[in-house]
């Protein structure tokens, strides 16, 4: 039977169209190591961050995407302080440190592990990294969006290997929609981790911003600063409608 997303990650936080799961780190880490241990139906978790946020108000039909989610963690800072300004604690737990606390301290080196998305040399680069010896490798084409075929082709992949961890990294909403798939067809296991640029920084492809800036809510300036040709409009332009639509949101609360 398809995972319908019943089995939901602890109590919800409703903010800005999306019900977080309201884990900070340690706890999201936990509750995925415990799923992934035990002999589940696939679930799958999901990271949204102020991208995401907005791409899902302009295009609603996102939101079964997120709304079948096992586990919605808070990616953003901004978030989390918009959430404290409308009385909500929100904490955050990224894909990418979520990411990086797996494989470093849970993830056994000669498990399987599944990854959808990245190239060969990202994938060999985190092979020598953390010295494993199994990884499951689906190359995913460009363009996700719009080859329904291909989202196919992905979940059938994931679904056939026995690792109890999948990372999905091929950006909103391309890596949920490959998450959504898996969980449908019924017969897949484990945890689906959608997870975005996070194996990036893992592998050394991308260099994440420093701890301080990330503590300080500023990693969103330093990748902007460090590819402003691909990221300019993401962070100047797009994310920015964050606020307008945090203000319709509350004024339909207060309503």
């Amino acid at each position: 039977m398809p995972y319908d997303g019943a089995s939901r990650s602890r109590a919800r936080i409703n903010f800005l169209g999306l019900e977080f799961s309201g884990l900070d780190l340690d706890q999201a880490v936990d509750a995925v190591t415990a799923r992934a241990s035990i002999d589940c139906a696939f679930a799958y978790v999901v990271t949204p961050n102020v991208d995401h946020v907005v791409g899902l108000s302009s295009e609603p039909a996102r939101r079964p995407l997120y709304e079948s989610a096992w586990m919605t963690l808070n990616d953003s800072n901004i978030l989390k302080r918009l959430g404290k300004r409308a009385g909500l604690s929100l904490p955050v737990a990224t894909g990418a440190d979520l990411a990086e606390r797996l494989f470093d301290g849970v993830i056994d080196r000669r498990e399987p592990v599944t990854i959808i998305g990245g190239d060969k040399a990202m994938i060999e680069e985190l092979k020598r990294r953390y010295a494993l010896t199994d990884v499951r490798w689906h190359r995913a084409p460009m363009g996700l969006k719009q080859k329904p075929e291909a989202i196919v082709k992905a979940a059938a992949f994931a679904a056939a290997q026995p690792s109890r961890f999948t990372f999905i990294c091929v950006g909103a909403p391309q890596q949920e929609l490959i998450a959504y798939a898996i969980a449908q067809r019924g017969d897949a296991m484990g945890v689906g981790l959608c997870v975005g640029a996070a194996l990036e920084f893992l592998s050394g492809r991308t260099q994440r911003a420093p701890v301080w800036m990330r503590k300080a809510g500023l990693e969103w300036f330093y990748r902007l600063a460090s590819e402003p040709g691909r990221l300019w409009k993401r962070y100047l332009v797009t994310g920015p409608k964050v606020f307008s639509l945090f203000a319709a949101w509350r004024a339909s609360m207060a309503a």
